[in-house]
């Protein structure tokens, strides 16, 4: 899902669409998305003022659980900001992105698969694939033991190798290959699995 600059949606792939459609603990209502439980809803509104400050702040990431009907499981639901280097002049450009993990219909891309299409090394389609699942660079440099100057490096690299320069961009490209592969139990920030993982020199 991608929000501009005041948070409102910009657009949603099927899956979020249908998730927002249904009402079960998210909804678009007027153009912004709402959690269904108010003290959700505050905690929401946080992470998106993080992610989307209008003081100068530092922009930062977030993450929270969103609770479903008693019968299905929270979503996860991961709020990210997004560079922009273009002066707008009031045209709305995303600002942000909301990735919303469903538990029950999770996806999540194959590295080999995304190295293959897209030219990479494994540890570039590494991060690549990190970065569309939600995951700063902090979390990244912290699960590898590098540091966050070499996965910034990664991403340069991989931004020359695809001709892009944005990374909603990246997140647009690695999700787009989510139908090609499911790979169930992936790693978190934080999960000791992660933390013994290396990325490949």
């Amino acid at each position: 899902m991608q929000l501009d600059r005041r948070g409102r949606i910009m657009a949603v792939n099927d899956r979020a669409g249908g998730i927002l459609r249904r009402g079960d603990g998210l909804a678009d209502r007027n153009g912004m998305l709402r959690a269904r439980a108010p003290e959700e809803q505050v905690r929401l509104e946080r992470l998106v003022g993080d992610a989307l400050p209008t003081s100068g702040a530092v922009a930062v990431s977030g993450a929270m659980l969103v609770r479903r009907s008693a019968v299905s499981p929270p979503f996860a639901v991961h709020v990210k900001p997004v560079s922009v280097a273009q002066p707008d002049y009031g045209a709305r450009h995303v600002a942000a992105l909301v990735l919303i993990v469903e538990p029950a219909h999770h996806q999540r891309v194959d590295p080999g698969l995304v190295a293959t299409t897209l030219g990479l090394t494994p540890g570039e389609s590494r991060v690549a694939v990190w970065l569309a699942e939600g995951k700063s660079v902090r979390d990244m440099a912290e699960a590898t033991g590098h540091t966050q100057g070499a996965i910034y490096w990664h991403l340069k690299e991989i931004y020359r190798k695809q001709s892009i320069s944005r990374q909603v961009d990246l997140v647009r490209l690695v999700l787009s290959l989510a139908e090609f592969g499911d790979r169930s139990d992936p790693p978190i920030p934080g999960d000791e699995r992660l933390r013994q993982r290396r990325l490949p020199r």
